[in-house]
This record gives structure tokens, sequence and C-alpha cells, in this order.
């Protein structure tokens, strides 16, 4: 009541700001000594909940494999298992060695026939007293005889006319050969024409 009656008097006065009301005096107010509050005790720790064991490690959950191949990861064939024999087993190989193959022995102007090479002067170039040299490839067959003559360089076309007609006609080789064998070949001949004095 000691504690109630101040606490209404307060109210009282906020409630009616005109008329204070009058202050009561007693000598018969008792006192009473109430214990300060305690304050609550702190929280115990919690025993009970289970704390995680450091000692178990677990992984976080992985998702499940998507279906199909990824269109980011590229597609790697599997590793081929080779069906090829280890190598130490079985019968030494041998390899056969290849022949050497023979040099070809390039045919040769016959000295039988030297005298006969020398082409016919041309009556033209003999008239004007033209001199001059014809460089000609000529096809030796395998029988020593000329099959063909082509024309390289040449100082008048008389030249080389004479010159063809001689080596289809008259000109003898010693034909090409190969480990004994005679070839067809190509030979270069150069033929000179000059007037004697």
């Amino acid at each position: 009541v000691a504690v109630g009656l101040p606490v209404a008097l307060v109210i009282a006065v906020a409630l009616s700001p005109f008329a204070l009301p009058p202050i009561i005096e007693s000598d018969d107010t008792t006192v009473i000594n109430l214990p300060a509050p305690v304050p609550p005790p702190p929280p115990k720790p919690e025993d009970d909940v289970q704390k995680p064991d450091k000692s178990v490690i677990t992984a976080p959950p992985t998702p499940f494999p998507p279906v199909g191949p990824s269109p980011i990861d590229p597609v790697v064939d599997p590793i081929p298992t080779s069906t090829d024999p280890v190598i130490g087993q079985g019968p030494p190989t041998v390899i056969e060695s290849v022949p050497a193959v023979p040099p070809l022995i390039e045919a040769k102007l016959d000295p039988r026939y030297k005298s006969t090479f020398q082409p016919d002067y041309p009556p033209y170039e003999q008239r004007n007293e033209i001199e001059g040299t014809v460089r000609v490839r000529v096809l030796v067959g395998a029988d020593g005889r000329v099959k063909d003559v082509v024309e390289l360089t040449s100082s008048s076309p008389g030249f080389f006319n004479e010159t063809k007609r001689r080596a289809l006609s008259k000109w003898r080789f010693k034909p090409a050969s190969r480990g004994g064998t005679a070839e067809e070949s190509w030979v270069t001949m150069t033929v000179r024409f000059e007037l004697n004095s």
C-alpha cells in the first residue's frame, strides 16, 4: 500500500494538470525494504546437445551425375588395347636385304664407225663460208643404233638437218648396259662444222 499510494498520486497529477491534489503527510508510513532483484543466472552450457566430432570429416554431398554426355566435356575414346605381340617373344624376324641396283654404264660411240661420224657440209653454208656447231640429244637403242635425234642448239638449220640425217643412217654406239644387260639411253653429242683452208 505504501508503495502503491505514491504511484497513484503521480498518475492523478499527470491526468489533471489544472488541480493539484493536496500532499498528505502521515507518521504512520511503514517502510518495507524489498530485496534487490537477483540477476538471472548465465545460461548453462548445453551438455545434452551433441557437438560435432572433429575427428570425422564428412564430404559435401555429391550431386547426381547428368544423364548423357555434357556439351562442355570432351568425349574421350577409350584407350584401344594393343593386339600386337610382345617384343622379344616368338622367333626372330629375318629382314631380307634388297640387292643393290648395279650402276648404268653410259652408251659410247663405237670406234669402228668413227670415220662415218662427220655429217656432210650443207651446200648453202659452204658457199657462204658459214661455220658453226650443232648440239643434239641422241636416243640410242639397245642394239646401238640411233632411234631419235633432238636439237638442243644449232648455228644454222642446215647444220642440224645434216647432223640428223647422218646420225640416223651412219652413227653406231656401244649401247648402255646395266649389270651386263644392254639398255636404251640418251646421249648428248656435239658436231662442229669447219671449212678447210
